[in-house]
């Protein structure tokens, strides 16, 4: 089980850095009655390509007019991110077809209202930290006071600014994660929430900007929620309150930050082995879960996995011990197997 929980950390990492390494897998998700092989004819990428922004953008493009035009296939959603534990990037190619349409979200705020510019600044600061700290190879985090901070120094510096500013500007970021027409304003705000000091106080802001419809707004909002249900304070405070449902809806998304980030979210909220969620999530979220769990880099499957092998009554042990093997065909085969 350490292995699995390790390798759960690399759920948090946050959008890539736009320099990225070359290719090394592509994975897919969302295809029910389109082959596998059929999406992968249709894609200009290869393992091992380089991967220069200008032309991935370019052929990005083009894949996604070649995969919508096979029949079934409604629309197509690409998401490259880095980085693999030898240093490569991962292409994620999700699909929607007719028989599984795709989650809709509300329709977006129109207000004016904006972040101080002081939080801004510190906010490309963080995203030059991470930056660096990733190509670093120090991916590394500590979420043991209930908000991300990096192991990397200057990361580490740079998150440690929000802490102040989260608390001086709380009812403004409240605003802006509600109201701002802006989509980066409201990511931004999703995420610097993570650090205020009432942390059980916004669970349901950010719950509600799991329905935004950015993508970003909702990775954030979710990235910020994993940390707090990662979080043990010290007795006699409480454990954080965290709803499930939620996340369980958007296992099923197009989006692959979404079902990153829910997936991680979900192998914090099953640690207690609730019957009813696991039966839930068996019902609603089960071939989600399964090709999840058979993505290439350990790092994106461990919590699928984990959330699987829990469904299937398996212990802690007999999941490390199929892991330590490389056998994730009998975590599936035992969720696959398990009772409505």
């Amino acid at each position: 089980m350490k292995y699995l929980l390790a390798l759960s950390f690399l759920f948090l990492l946050p959008q890539s850095p736009e320099e990225f390494p070359p290719l090394g897998t592509i994975d897919l998700y969302g295809n029910r009655t389109v082959s596998a092989a059929e999406i992968r004819g249709a894609l200009p990428f290869h393992e091992g390509d380089a991967m220069p922004e200008a032309a991935f953008e370019t052929k990005k493009h083009a894949a996604k007019q070649k995969l919508e035009a096979i029949p079934g296939i409604k629309s197509a959603f690409l998401t490259r991110v880095c980085c693999t534990q030898d240093h490569k990037s991962m292409l994620y190619v999700g699909v929607e077809e007719a028989v599984s349409p795709c989650l809709r979200f509300h329709p977006a705020p129109n207000g004016t209202v904006r972040l101080p510019t002081k939080m801004v600044k510190a906010d490309h600061e963080v995203e030059a930290a991470w930056e660096k700290a990733i190509l670093a190879g120090d991916a590394a985090e500590d979420d043991s006071q209930g908000h991300a901070l990096g192991h990397d120094p200057g990361l580490r510096a740079a998150q440690l600014r929000y802490v102040t500013l989260a608390q001086a500007y709380r009812a403004n970021l409240l605003d802006v994660l509600h109201n701002s027409a802006d989509n980066r304003q409201r990511a931004l705000a999703a995420e610097v929430l993570g650090y205020v000091k009432d942390k059980q106080a916004v669970v349901g802001d950010l719950v509600a900007a799991m329905c935004d419809p950015s993508p970003e707004v909702r990775n954030n909002a979710m990235r910020t929620l994993v940390v707090f249900a990662r979080f043990a304070p010290k007795p006699p405070a409480a454990k954080i309150r965290i709803p499930q449902r939620p996340f369980i809806e958007l296992l099923n998304s197009c989006v692959w930050w979404d079902r990153n980030k829910s997936s991680a979210a979900l192998a914090e909220l099953t640690e207690q082995r609730d019957p009813a969620l696991l039966a839930k999530m068996r019902k609603e979220a089960l071939p989600s879960l399964m090709e999840m769990a058979r993505w290439k880099d350990m790092g994106h499957a461990a919590s699928s996995l984990l959330i699987l092998g829990r469904i299937g009554g398996l212990s802690d042990e007999q999941m490390e011990k199929a892991l330590e093997t490389g056998d994730r065909e009998a975590i599936l085969e035992a969720a696959g197997k398990a009772g409505p």
